[in-house]
């Protein structure tokens, strides 16, 4: 499927529902970023991933990587791509100028990625997981290690890893085996094993970064007792030229369900030289700063399946006739009808749109707070901006990647059993996906984060800052009859968000496990709702624009396609209300169903 980036709703989202004007303006770091230039980088990404990227994502996968003799070469087409992507500047848009970055924002820089990752997911990761490396260095390297790696790193010269996970410890870090012992130079001999380390061996560098996670020789136990490395493949020499190959071998790559074009990799390191970065015994600590932009990242796959979805969805609906319209024959120049006129297909397609546009609004809302906490200067805002980070992140990665897979598998269902076959780039997409409920902290992972850790472990402080939000947005608009619609069932819902959040924590004061056993549901209740506010608004400013069409319109018939999108963006925001809201009700009854009968059963009764 050729994919095409929906710039005009990309842009509605950015300068209209969340106007990014006002927003840069705000932050001196980015004061040059007005609607034109914004808009420049958009159409200059668009251009790259429709001609370059959209053509190599099929033969990606049907290819994937080669691995042989610890050397791993990526598909026909990428090492040329890899290049292109570089000399347009596009890895370094979110780096720190001093060290050749562009220095722009974090949320132009998510609209970017989606771009790149609908387009073809499995190249984007390649460029995608230096982000990591990068903010690491910037954060708590030394002016040494940032003037070593930096600039190679932010030119896409050299990429970068995050070696995190081993065999026996994945979410629980706290049990890494990885051992890093003293070397009389400073630097420290690391031997252990990664894997699932993504991008962690490929052909399109001359130099990979590895940041990994390793225990001194009398560090403390659990999660107290991880430092944090710099480990190049190469060591870099004094010049900064490539030197030596240091002691770290890719030992194979993983054979997978999905993604096969990005190389997943297991990663030996046999005394390899590293170089603390940070404070010892700290290295939790360092890598949580970049963690949430991480899990950002990984949300936009959600809202990147969900869109590639829609698009050869809506194709597909559009051209395949299958019997006649329910009302009546609606094409009689045809045998049959297309399918597009069936509401069972129409139902899933518009589940892919609001899923596709409510993510997009979602996850660029969520970067902009991102952007604050970078560049912000009033404390007191940026304090506020790291804790609607901290609340939103977990419910944008989970719930957004969860309603992309959902949309993945409406895209092969509405092929039939085209979907099925590997041409169409359904099935495709459904493989690709599935990993994103997974990696960067599965569903489960994250909806513990969201409850234990975020709100219930903020005595609902961080719930509370989202909440005031929501109720003042109902309360702006309470006697606009017009979003009626809207503006009463998120209020209601929003009442429902704080009720429903006491009555877990009273539960889990008696049995800690009802928080467990609620956990799940309350993350998707908080993304239903966390979406229906981002769709009131969205329809409030749609219906504002209508509103200003309606004398003009006979007149000026070029505001016909204009007028057509915002009515279109108010019909979407009316279907997720009917249609998709609906399904928090079952999550709460899943909560007030508590833990019992998931806990009951004594462990030896699950065999019967």
């Amino acid at each position: 499927m050729q994919y095409t980036a929906p710039l005009r709703d990309i842009q509605f989202v950015m300068h209209e529902l969340l106007d990014s004007q006002a927003h840069y303006g705000k932050l001196s770091a980015y004061q040059e970023l007005d609607t034109d230039t914004v808009n420049s980088y958009l159409e200059a990404a668009a251009d790259f991933a429709q001609s370059v990227l959209s053509p190599l994502n099929r033969t990606g996968d049907m290819e994937g990587c080669r691995f042989e003799d610890g050397n791993v070469y990526t598909p026909s087409g990428f090492k040329e791509a890899y290049q292109q992507y570089c000399e347009l500047g596009f890895p370094a848009i979110n780096a720190e100028p001093e060290y050749g970055g562009m220095g722009l924002s974090t949320s132009l820089g998510s609209a970017v990625g989606e771009i790149m990752g609908t387009a073809n997911w499995a190249f984007a990761m390649y460029p995608g997981l230096s982000h990591g490396a990068i903010q690491t260095i910037e954060h708590h390297g030394t002016e040494a290690q940032k003037a070593t790696y930096l600039e190679k790193l932010n030119t896409g010269q050299w990429s970068g890893t995050m070696c995190l996970t081993e065999s026996h410890a994945g979410s629980d870090l706290g049990i890494i085996k990885t051992r890093a012992v003293p070397n009389d130079d400073g630097s420290y001999a690391i031997t252990g094993q990664k894997i699932f380390i993504s991008a962690g061996e490929h052909d399109l560098t001359e130099n990979i970064i590895h940041i990994v996670l390793a225990r001194l020789p009398d560090a403390p136990a659990g999660t107290k007792g991880i430092s944090l490395f710099i480990v190049p493949k190469f060591l870099v020499n004094d010049d900064g030229s490539v030197g030596e190959r240091n002691g770290v071998v890719c030992g194979s790559i993983e054979h997978k369900m999905g993604i096969k074009a990005s190389a997943t990799c297991v990663i030996n390191f046999d005394a390899a030289k590293g170089y603390l970065i940070g404070p010892e015994n700290r290295g939790l600590n360092c890598m949580f700063t970049f963690m949430n932009v991480a899990r950002i990242g990984t949300a936009i796959q959600g809202l990147a399946a969900a869109e590639f979805a829609f698009q050869g969805s809506l194709s597909y609906a559009k051209e395949r006739t299958a019997m006649r319209a329910l009302s009546g024959i609606k094409e009689p120049n045809k045998p049959a009808d297309t399918i597009i006129h069936h509401p069972a297909v129409r139902n899933m397609l518009l589940t892919q749109k609001a899923f596709a546009e409510g993510g997009r609004a979602l996850v660029y809302y969520l970067s902009q707070f991102a952007d604050i906490v970078a560049k912000g200067e009033n404390p007191s805002e940026v304090k506020f901006a790291d804790e609607m980070l901290s609340l939103l992140t977990p419910i944008a990665k989970a719930f957004l990647t969860e309603t992309g897979y959902e949309s993945a598998n409406h895209g092969v269902q509405v092929y039939g059993g085209h979907g099925y076959i590997s041409e169409w780039g359904m099935e495709q997409n459904v493989r690709d996906t599935r990993i994103a409920c997974l990696y960067e902290g599965t569903t489960e992972i994250q909806s513990l984060d969201l409850l234990g850790r975020k709100v219930l472990g903020s005595q609902g402080r961080l719930l509370a800052n989202f909440t005031k939000i929501i109720h003042k947005f109902c309360q702006e608009h309470s006697d606009d009859d017009e979003l009626g619609q809207f503006i009463r069932p998120l209020a209601k819902l929003n009442k429902q968000w704080a009720d429903v959040t006491s009555r877990i924590g009273m539960q889990g004061t008696q049995n800690p496990e009802a928080i467990g056993a609620a956990a799940v549901d309350y993350l998707f209740f908080s993304g239903y709702v966390t979406l229906a506010y981002l769709w009131a608004r969205m329809a409030a400013v749609a219906k504002a624009k209508l509103a200003s069409f309606d004398e003009s319109l006979d007149s000026d018939k070029a505001l016909h396609g204009e007028y057509g999108f915002y009515d279109a963006k108010v019909k979407t925001a009316e279907f997720y209300f009917a249609k998709l809201l609906p399904r928090h009700a079952v999550h709460v009854a899943r909560i007030n169903a508590g833990e019992e009968t998931l806990m009951s059963m004594d462990v030896e009764q699950f065999v019967f």
